[in-house]
């Protein structure tokens, strides 16, 4: 990474001015050196940073804030912001880490419009601790019928991100889609030590318990974002639903 190279070359200078040039005591040379090496490192990465939040912000505010009724048209938003995206990989050699955060923004763009066989080789280089892009490369394996894949995958997101349920119960959702309940289960009862009293992961391990598919309805638009449901046949069956129960109101009136 160039930020270390350039920082450690900095530290380097300092040293040997203060230690040869100045002949000064070398453990003198040696805090002056490292002050400056850490104190490089910060500011370049401040600078890196914020020249790459700027860029990526930028492209997803354009998504949120335009609001568009056709397909087509939410596909070309998308495309331009993957587009906008891109600019942002230069810097993915001055920053460790950087890479990987705007490689996983481009593969869950992508991901997002179903584009799954292009999402996959950004998502692969995304950084571990953004679990939605773990996530997302987890369903995809478990898309490709590559359950050892999909497994490593999780586990990494969980241990990157043991704070939120969501990552935890889609785990277990996959591991249920691979027939492993009892794995499954396992899952729900890690993460509930992590994040006790979860109502989604308790709810959804009692259902498990009772041999049900899980409910995962309760995590609202981010769930639907991992293409594992469909929205417009959950929308239809919570319609028929409502109109069975009205049905039924009305016959117990009569």
């Amino acid at each position: 990474m160039y930020n270390i190279v350039i920082s450690t070359i900095l530290g380097l200078i300092t040293y040997a001015a203060i230690a040869f040039a100045a002949s000064l005591s070398w453990w003198i040379a040696l805090i002056a050196a490292t002050v400056v090496m850490l104190g490089s490192f910060y500011l370049i990465s401040r600078v890196i940073m914020k020249k790459v939040e700027v860029i990526v912000s930028g492209a997803m505010k354009d998504l949120q804030t335009q609001r568009v009724s056709s397909r087509e048209m939410q596909v070309q938003l998308v495309d331009r912001a993957i587009k906008e995206i891109h600019e942002a990989l230069q810097y993915e050699k001055w920053q460790i880490y950087v890479g990987g955060q705007i490689n996983g923004s481009i593969g869950m763009l992508y991901y997002i419009k179903r584009d799954f066989n292009s999402a996959f080789p950004y998502l692969q280089k995304g950084f571990f601790k953004n679990w939605v892009t773990m996530g997302m490369l987890g369903v995809y394996y478990l898309k490709k019928n590559k359950k050892d894949q999909m497994k490593e995958t999780f586990e990494k997101a969980v241990i990157g991100s043991p704070k939120e349920s969501l990552i935890w119960a889609l785990y277990a959702y996959c591991l249920c889609e691979t027939g492993d309940q009892d794995k499954a289960k396992e899952v729900l009862e890690k993460g509930l030590k992590k994040i006790s009293g979860d109502e989604q992961l308790s709810l959804n391990l009692a259902l498990l318990k009772d041999g049900k598919r899980m409910k995962m309805t309760g995590y609202g638009e981010t769930w639907y974002q991992f293409h594992l449901e469909n929205t417009a046949a959950l929308q239809k069956q919570q319609q028929m639903a409502s109109m069975t129960g009205g049905m039924k109101r009305k016959v117990i009136r009569r």
